[in-house]
């Protein structure tokens, strides 16, 4: 697996998830749930994907 990739891919989910936290008074109603929840998904598989790499070291 590309490395450089996962990488990438984890340092953008947990800043979605800061960038979702820091501004959530700020963000529609009806989009909050639905952002929430996709922020939520994205940082669930950074997170395995970091145990993953540890994994197969």
């Amino acid at each position: 697996m590309d490395s450089s990739n996962i990488l990438i891919f984890i340092i953008s989910a947990f800043a979605l998830g800061g960038v979702v936290v820091m501004s959530k008074n700020n963000i529609a109603p009806k989009l909050k749930r639905g952002l929430a929840i996709t922020t939520l998904l994205f940082v669930v598989v950074a997170f395995c994907l970091i145990v993953y790499s540890f994994w197969t070291l």
